[in-house]
């Protein structure tokens, strides 16, 4: 896993509680809604011993292979390998994409599960890689071993699914979210339309472990609140997490796609009051083994891995027989809409792409209105960061324009753009700079700028927000209340 909260200022941890009422409530209203005469089927009781094997059969294939399962080594890809066969016997549907790093070529598996409903995909995946290292058991064998066997799980059920499902294994995760990026970024735009719900688990069975449920796509939530709800109906705490994007989901929420997931816990230190909550030990890392070659079968908390097999099977059964409804075609916007989705960051990253975690709600910089901006720069050091959103703009209009409210402030001095934000549009293959910001004459004041998009009318084009910044002194340029209007 990717994540690293060490001293990171963007982290937030909140505790929730709900009733076993409550949970219960979230759980059926989960399925609310259906019109089918079938319930759906009863969440399995997935095999630990089944799962253990899987491990051991990826330590097997570390120890042979090197010590680890990184991308570009032979261990990585024989651990797909025999993923792969394992899901070919089962009776599913793979494919494999390679790809290129700087580690050397790697792979993305994806298994579908024949039948359902193909406009409503449920997704549940994995990273398979472990870093050098290593031969990452904890992270990530044990999401990895966990998704695999709730997928061969399925298989034996004999259940129908409502919906059509897919699991996937992740390569070059630990290079950044490589694999997963390039899933999303080749697959057709229908086809993303179609992804109802992705579920991610990474590091499911920490040594020392937590139940910490994702927190950072809001258009993920009814699966976030049918997962705490599962956890409180068995008795487990739970803490939101907000990972700003730094694992698999990442590369479907900024698509607009509802994730959710589940993390036990990395490098960070437990505090006396989780381990009241968790057991375990307070003072001590939830794995003190992350990235190191001592995350092996003896890094495992079985109690933690059994428990989280279970929810994370529960969430495939459950979301496999889920009322997504009927998706309505597309219609004309009314003249003065804003044609750009998510215009003020309310839902996180939803329908925007760029740096992952540059949408976000910290409260280290002010949104102009409620909670959420794009806050671009303010790391003091290079760095080169976007937001952006395509947008067509109708072929009648007389009008169109782009608007935004932009607040700035620096620790820079003088008179030199050393840090700067262009806000561009791009056309096919050109890039026109509408204006340039920088760490002159800043004002942490919000203030509205608007551009004429008339030149681009009938033509779908990408708004940009580009900032790029030097080795030193930071500039922080916070953006919110976007819009693109036409007439």
């Amino acid at each position: 896993m990717s994540i690293d909260f060490s001293g990171d200022p963007m982290r937030t941890l909140r505790t929730t509680a709900l009733s076993a009422v409550a949970a219960a409530a979230l759980v059926a209203s989960a399925l609310a809604g259906s019109t089918s005469p079938a319930v759906a089927a009863p969440s399995p009781d997935l095999s630990l011993t089944h799962v253990t094997a899987h491990l051991q059969q990826l330590q097997s294939i570390a120890t042979a292979n090197g010590g680890n399962r990184a991308t570009g080594r032979p261990g990585y890809r024989a651990s797909l390998d025999w993923v792969k066969a394992k899901l070919d016997a089962a009776g599913y549907t793979t494919q494999v994409q390679s790809f290129s790093t700087s580690s050397g070529t790697s792979y993305n598996l994806v298994a579908d599960w024949p039948g359902g409903d193909a406009e409503h995909v449920v997704m549940t995946g994995a990273h398979l890689d472990s870093v050098a290292a290593g031969p990452g058991i904890n992270d990530n064998g044990t999401g990895s071993a966990a998704v695999l066997e709730a997928a061969l799980a399925w298989a034996a059920s004999g259940n129908t699914p409502r919906n059509h499902l897919r699991f996937a294994w992740w390569g070059a995760e630990e290079q950044g979210l490589l694999g997963s990026n390039r899933y999303m970024s080749t697959l057709p735009t229908a086809d993303k339309d179609r992804i109802d719900l992705y579920m991610n688990y990474d590091m499911v069975g920490s040594p020392n472990p937590g139940y910490f449920v994702y927190d950072d796509n809001p258009a993920g939530n009814g699966a976030r609140d049918a997962m705490t709800a599962y956890y409180t109906s068995k008795g487990i705490p739970w803490e939101y997490i907000d990972v700003q994007g730094r694992s698999d989901h990442a590369s479907f929420r900024s698509y607009g796609i509802p994730t959710t997931g589940m993390y036990s816990g990395g490098e960070v230190i437990k505090t006396s009051a989780q381990a009241q909550k968790w057991g375990g030990t307070a003072g001590t890392a939830f794995d003190p083994c992350y990235h190191r070659s001592c995350d092996t079968m003896s890094n495992i908390n079985t109690t933690a891995l059994d428990r989280n097999i279970d929810m994370i099977g529960h969430m495939v059964w459950l979301y496999a027989d889920k009322d997504f409804g009927t998706t309505l075609p597309p219609t004309t916007p009314p003249a003065g809409a804003n044609l750009l989705a998510n215009a003020g960051f309310e839902s996180g990253a939803a329908s925007w792409t760029g740096t992952t975690g540059a949408i976000t709600s910290n409260t280290g910089r002010p949104a102009r209105t409620g909670s959420w901006k794009a806050w671009l720069g303010g790391n003091g050091a290079t760095s080169t960061e976007s937001v952006a959103q395509s947008v067509t703009i109708p072929a009648a209009a007389t009008a169109a324009s782009l608007s935004y409210w932009i607040r700035t402030d620096t620790a820079e001095s003088g008179s030199t753009a050393y840090d700067t934000l262009k806000v561009q549009v791009v056309s096919g293959t050109t890039t026109t700079t509408l204006k340039t910001f920088s760490n002159v004459g800043t004002s942490a004041t919000y203030a509205q700028f608007s551009h004429s998009l008339l030149a681009y009318r009938g033509k779908t084009v990408t708004v940009k927000f580009l900032m790029t910044e030097d080795s030193s002194l930071q500039t922080s340029f916070v953006v919110d209340d976007t819009s693109v209007t036409s007439s």
